[in-house]
């Protein structure tokens, strides 16, 4: 295991969902006891300057399901040494220990998760961290996945847990980065070093009370119409929590329609912009870089931090290009 070879200071930047936290669990099992996790600041798929700054004392970094911009990650690897645990669109980035089976070519749907990945390279058994992380970034839609759905019913079986019980621990772990809580999403990882019995997540008192607060928001946003742009469901949200991605999958999946939503509520200087559609979106991600967006994503996902300025531009790029895809 590589992971012997690291020396000195550690840290783990990982993305703030379930995938992030579960994947971070499981790094932290291997690594040295030191190792310091961190999440980026909520929102945010990139590193600020006094991020960047403070980063650049530890001997060794290891990013686990965030797609974080290439500049950052080749001025981190200037000072320390760097590897990435990821299943997002992105190029390999040379002079890094670069583990991304997506971004060599592999079919997306044999590497559902982060989770997934890192549990595959630590050459662990199937476990709850592993899975949670797929139906984190999946929730029901896995079900149409025969391989890994089989798998999650399999262990279900073994475990004595439903489906639904799965999708409530995701709530659960979501939660807090939703609620803007992100002490409690760096928290989080080591607390699942507490939990031997799994059903503690569907106990924990804190996560119950966000999630309470985020249903009525997301039902809130959900319930309402949405502006129809041929066969393109598009609305906008004004609210401090970061629940876009939520918004517009329930928005997508409900609908079976193409669903773009812009959150002007999160950032004082920048919009939210989130889009799930049953084509490529991958031109599109390439396209939000290169106007110099924070963009990020996976094949059916964009997520976007624009300057509001330029939102409505983009959204008209975006519907642009949704509709000549559906026209080819």
């Amino acid at each position: 295991m590589m992971f012997k070879e690291l020396q000195g200071s550690g840290l783990l930047i990982h993305h703030w969902d379930t995938d992030g936290i579960c994947s971070a669990r499981l790094l932290l099992e291997k690594l040295p006891k030191i190792v310091v996790n961190t999440t980026p600041a909520l929102g945010q798929y990139f590193l600020t300057e006094e991020e960047m700054t403070t980063y650049g004392s530890y001997d060794f970094i290891i990013i686990a399901d965030m797609a974080l911009p290439e500049e950052n990650i080749r001025r981190l690897a200037k000072t320390a040494r760097v590897m990435i645990f990821d299943h997002h669109l992105q190029r390999l980035i040379p002079g890094v220990f670069h583990h991304n089976p997506i971004a060599t070519g592999k079919n997306p749907l044999c590497y559902p998760s982060a989770s997934w990945i890192v549990n595959e390279f630590l050459g662990n058994p199937v476990n709850i961290f592993a899975l949670l992380g797929i139906v984190g970034d999946h929730e029901r839609r896995i079900q149409t996945n025969k391989k890994f759905y089989s798998i999650i019913t399999n262990f279900c079986r073994k475990n004595q847990l439903i489906f639904d019980e799965f999708l409530l621990m995701v709530s659960l772990l979501d939660s807090s980065y939703k609620v803007g809580d992100r002490i409690s999403v760096q928290q989080a990882p080591r607390l699942l070093f507490e939990y031997t019995d799994m059903r503690r997540i569907l106990e924990n008192v804190q996560w119950k009370q966000n999630l309470v607060l985020l249903e009525n928001e997301i039902a809130k946003y959900v319930r309402g119409d949405c502006e129809k742009k041929n066969d393109i469901l598009l609305k906008c949200i004004h609210t401090p929590y970061n629940i876009i991605s939520s918004v517009t999958r329930r928005i997508a999946w409900e609908s079976g329609k193409d669903a773009v939503v812009v959150n002007t509520g999160f950032f004082k200087d920048r919009d939210q912009v989130y889009v799930r559609s049953g084509g490529d979106l991958q031109p599109l991600i390439h396209q939000g870089k290169m106007n110099g967006y924070r963009c990020g994503g996976k094949k059916e996902v964009l997520g976007a931090v624009v300057p509001k300025e330029k939102t409505e531009s983009f959204v008209e790029e975006i519907l642009q290009f949704l509709l000549s895809s559906k026209a080819k």
